[in-house]
């Protein structure tokens, strides 16, 4: 039987099947490394990217599995002008990529995502009183020498009857997202003060943060039992000597 011949035309009009294709890195960004495809994006927005800045916006899915690549592959460099043998020793085979993974996802992972999502609720029952939310438990890094600050945070809030208020565990996130960078305590808690006002629009925002610095007791003077607390007030908190008293006073009783 004889094969009956289809048209080049139609052919030619035949619909492409779709294939499903993985995303591509750019040509032009071929062969330069990541962090500096990322740096050129902020150096073009005037931007600033200190060790304590959020740079999120800078950074497209999928980057940041390529910045911890990146990263482990300098870390390995580091390793190896500490003159430790990382193919023998099998405690050191893995670990630049531990340390890479351990920056980029956990200890400064929030210089590389988002701000928390807050859900807010309208002040129905147009709550005036003190709210403390803490101990929170605080985990930073020191700026300066990338050591350990471990420490808690007490937060407090006077709503106004037009605040908007947000879940407790929000209290939490926001907290984490702020300290999960390198920076020094007395800016980090300024920081969160900031975005809690700005947030939620209260009459006073209190601050307090106590914290062991492994910079000073790791290293240097080795003073295991040096801490530093430092606090913020806002608003009523400031201007307020009796509000301010009535904070602190719950304080001490936690």
């Amino acid at each position: 039987m004889a094969t009956k011949k289809i048209p080049a035309k139609t052919l030619a009009k035949a619909p492409a099947k779709k294939v499903a294709q993985k995303a591509i890195p750019k040509k032009s960004d071929a062969g330069i490394p990541l962090s500096v495809v990322i740096r050129r994006r902020i150096e073009a927005q005037k931007a600033r990217f200190h060790a304590n800045d959020n740079i999120s916006k800078f950074i497209q899915p999928g980057e940041l599995e390529g910045l911890v690549d990146e990263v482990a592959e300098k870390m390995q460099a580091v390793l190896e002008s500490l003159v430790i043998d990382t193919e023998s020793d099998h405690n050191t085979k893995n670990t630049s990529q531990r340390v890479a993974k351990m920056f980029v996802k956990e200890v400064f992972n929030g210089r590389y995502v988002e701000q928390p999502t807050l859900t807010k609720f309208p002040n129905v029952s147009r709550l005036n009183e003190l709210m403390i939310i803490g101990p929170i438990t605080v985990r930073s890094a020191c700026s300066h020498h990338l050591c350990p600050i471990m420490g808690r945070i007490w937060i407090g809030v006077l709503p106004s009857k037009e605040s908007a208020l947000i879940g407790l565990s929000k209290y939490s996130r926001l907290t984490e997202w702020v300290m999960c960078r390198p920076q020094i305590q007395e800016e980090a808690v300024v920081e969160l003060a900031d975005m809690l006002e700005k947030k939620i629009k209260p009459i006073g925002v209190a601050i307090v943060m106590d914290a062991d610095h492994f910079c000073m007791q790791w290293r240097g003077v080795k003073d295991r039992d040096s801490k530093m607390v430092n606090s913020v007030m806002r608003g009523a908190f400031l201007k307020d000597s009796n509000l301010r008293r009535e904070f602190l006073s719950l304080l001490d009783k936690r």
